[in-house]
């Protein structure tokens, strides 16, 4: 959400790392490397440079949003009048202030922000609206979408090789 950066080149024993790890973020060197069929050692230099690549940021745990009572999630459309001064810093600032919502984007069509936002109730989602977002500057029109049923949930980038199969650069490789 920075920088762009040039895409790393990987190969398949990379990509079988980084699948892994996606699905088990918490495996043992050793038994990672035991599922991927390469000594730990080698293993863990692979991983030690996917880290320093910057092609793994960080490990965290997934939390289950129920367990911790956060019943409704949205999807919020926010229109903003652009017609004041500095308005996307001042409600990027706002945003990243609000525990509520936990994913925050610029796009393109009918509205300026997407925002994916978690409550623990109705009430407490209206409150949200009503005493954060519709006072943020220069917030014009909010376009809420209350999620029935998530059909599929995956934080997971998918993990490929080139298109054609091969990496694109060569380096060495343990």
């Amino acid at each position: 959400m920075g920088a762009k950066m040039n895409a790393i080149s990987l190969d398949a024993t990379d990509c079988r790392i980084l699948t892994v790890l996606q699905n088990e973020g918490r495996i043992s060197n050793l038994d990672l490397a035991e599922r991927i069929s390469l000594s730990p050692s080698a293993c863990l230099r692979r991983l030690r440079l996917l880290e320093e690549q910057g092609v793994i940021e960080r490990y965290r745990a997934c939390l289950n949003r129920e367990a911790l009572g956060l019943e409704l999630e949205a999807f919020v459309q926010v229109s903003m009048r652009n017609d004041q001064e500095n308005w996307h810093e001042r409600f990027a600032t706002a945003v990243r202030e609000w525990p509520e919502v936990v994913a925050a984007f610029v796009v393109t069509g009918e509205s300026h922000y997407l925002l994916r936002v978690l409550a623990h109730s109705l009430k407490h989602y209206s409150d949200f609206v009503l005493s954060k977002l519709y006072k943020a500057p220069g917030v014009m029109d909010i376009r809420s979408n209350i999620v029935l049923q998530t059909l599929k949930e995956d934080s997971g980038v998918p993990v490929t090789l080139t298109p054609t199969g091969a990496p694109s650069d060569v380096r060495s490789r343990a």
